[in-house]
C-alpha cells in the first residue's frame, strides 16, 4: 500500500505513471529503470518521490524485466510498448485515476515542491508540464554538408526568448491525454512528449518552472553528474537561485 496522499483535500485522484520500457541504448548499461545512482535504482528514486503524493504508481517495464528490489511496495507494473508513446498509452488504461502525472524514470531528483505545484496546475488547467527557461545561447546548424571533416557548421543564431526546455513530470486529466494519444495513433503521429500531443489538440498546456537538477540521465556524463548530486546528499528541493 502506498503512503497516503497529502493532497486528500483535493476532490480528485492522481496516479503516477512511469514509462520505463526503454532499452537504455544510449547509456549502454541495460534498461535504465535498473541503473543505480547513489546506491538506488533510477526507478526507486522516481517512485519514492511520487508515491506520497498519489493514490498509485504504475510502471511500464520491458517484457521480462522485474521491478528492482528497492522500489517501494505497492507499485504496479505492466509490460510497455515498443515506443515511449505506446507505453504511456497503455499506462493510461491501467489506472482509473482522474488525473495522471507522467514522469521519466531517468529523472531521479524530483522534489515534493514541484510535484505539488504540478498537481495544482493540472487541477486548474487540465494539462501542465515542468519546464525551464533556456539559459544557453542557441544556434541552428547549416543544413548543407560541411567540407571540414563532416563537422556541422554555424548556420544562424536562434533567439532564446520565450524558449523553454521541457522536463517531467507532465500532468493531465486522464481522459484528455487518452484522446490526444488516440488521435496521434490514428494519424500516425509521433511526439517526443505527451504535452506535445495535448497541445496538438488545441488545448493549452501550462508551464510550471522546474529545476536544473531535474535533468535526464541519458549519457555516461549524465550518470556521473547524477552520482555527484546523490553523493552530495540528494537534496532535491528546488534551488532558490534561478538563472
Amino acid at each position: 500500500m502506498l503512503s497516503p496522499s497529502p493532497i486528500t483535500h483535493y476532490p480528485s485522484t492522481f496516479a503516477a505513471l512511469i514509462p520505463a520500457a526503454g532499452s537504455g541504448t544510449r547509456l549502454g548499461k541495460g534498461p535504465k529503470a535498473a541503473v543505480t545512482v547513489g546506491g538506488r535504482s533510477l526507478l526507486a528514486w522516481a517512485a519514492q518521490a511520487l508515491a506520497p503524493h498519489v493514490t498509485e504508481v504504475v510502471v511500464a517495464l520491458p517484457d521480462g524485466l522485474e521491478l528492482p528490489a528497492d522500489v517501494p511496495a505497492g507499485v504496479r507494473t505492466i509490460t510497455g510498448g515498443e515506443t515511449r508513446q505506446e507505453s504511456v498509452e497503455k499506462l493510461l488504461y491501467a489506472t482509473n485515476a482522474e488525473y495522471v502525472l507522467i514522469h521519466d524514470a531517468a529523472r531521479p531528483f524530483l522534489s515534493a515542491e514541484i510535484i505539488r505545484e504540478m498537481q495544482a496546475a493540472v487541477l486548474e488547467a487540465g494539462a501542465a508540464t515542468v519546464a525551464l527557461p533556456v539559459a544557453d545561447s542557441l544556434v541552428r546548424s547549416d543544413p548543407q554538408p560541411s567540407t571540414l571533416n563532416l563537422q556541422p557548421l554555424w548556420g544562424e543564431a536562434v533567439s532564446r526568448e520565450h524558449l523553454w526546455a521541457v522536463q517531467t513530470p507532465q500532468g493531465f486529466r486522464r481522459t484528455l491525454l487518452q484522446e490526444a494519444h488516440a488521435q496521434a495513433r490514428a494519424e500516425g503521429f509521433a511526439a517526443t512528449d505527451d504535452a506535445g500531443l495535448v497541445a496538438r489538440l488545441g488545448h493549452a498546456v501550462r508551464l510550471v518552472r522546474g529545476d536544473a537538477r531535474l535533468f535526464k540521465v541519458t549519457t555516461v556524463g549524465d550518470l556521473a553528474l547524477a552520482e555527484a548530486v546523490a553523493g552530495a546528499g540528494g537534496n532535491v528541493e528546488r534551488s532558490k537561485v534561478q538563472k
